[in-house]
């Protein structure tokens, strides 16, 4: 799987007090890995927030400048797109839903810049709740003892037979180095997430397509029930036949 690994760097503006020149600096780096063979790499959206540019470098040390072609902070992912790479090979899916407590698993990432670095654990727990990077609670996360530290966000959470499991996000750490507690993305959901980003550029949720008024109106005009003000045009509501009152 580590030819599919790659390295992200974020690069921001920074200007220089003495010349006022604006430079462009690393202003952090992490994990990503190849998702299509169309030059789609999944990474955290934390590795890329505030990024003027970004950077990916592939196993082979080849550099690619890359678009962010779709976010989803609530889930702490992002999508970049490489293009001219040659022979990119997506990691294999694998399925979060039948992991087990116990069950061993690998991680490859980027720890403190040393490229494509591998480590074991095991799966610690199922179901924790972590905070994304705009505050949003993200659940059913995986959480790991597999030691992953700085620079490993983003990169992914193997099974055994190197199947994509997860994507690592966050760890528990009091001193920010690993303390054997880390948590992953599952899979299940970043497989939901991603085709999302890919065509839409972020996160479609689904909503019932009405706009309602506020439960003090409804009472004063003395209904029983909910009063729809408009429906969205196209929408489910207006194909199940419900109207506004607009």
């Amino acid at each position: 799987v580590a030819p599919s690994v790659d390295y992200i760097t974020n690069i921001g503006l920074r200007q220089d007090w003495f010349s006022l020149d604006i430079q462009e600096v690393p202003q952090g780096t992490g994990t990503g890995f190849v998702w299509d063979d169309q030059g789609r790499i999944v990474t955290n959206y934390h590795v890329v927030e505030g990024a003027n540019q970004i950077e990916v470098s592939l196993a082979d040390q080849t550099r690619f400048p890359a678009k962010l072609i779709g976010i989803a902070p609530e889930k702490d992912l992002a999508v970049l797109e490489v293009t001219g790479a040659q022979k990119l090979t997506p990691v294999p899916l694998g399925k979060s839903g039948d992991l087990k407590v116990g069950q061993d698993v690998y991680a490859i990432g980027n720890p403190f810049g040393l490229d494509h670095t591998m480590t074991k654990g095991i799966v610690s727990a199922l179901g924790r709740e972590i905070r994304a990077a705009n505050g949003r609670t993200i659940r059913d996360v995986i959480q790991t003892d597999a030691a992953i530290n700085p620079g490993n966000s983003g990169g992914p959470l193997l099974d055994s037979e190197g199947r994509l499991i997860g994507v690592n996000t966050a760890i528990y750490s009091h001193t920010g180095t690993s303390a054997g507690i880390g948590f992953a993305v599952p899979i299940d959901s970043v497989a939901r997430v991603v085709p999302q980003l890919i065509e839409h550029g972020r996160l479609m949720r689904p909503t019932l397509g009405v706009r309602l008024a506020p439960d003090h109106i409804a009472r004063g005009a003395g209904l029983d029930g909910i009063l729809i003000i408009e429906v969205v045009s196209g929408s489910g509501a207006e194909r199940a036949g419900l109207r506004g009152v607009k």
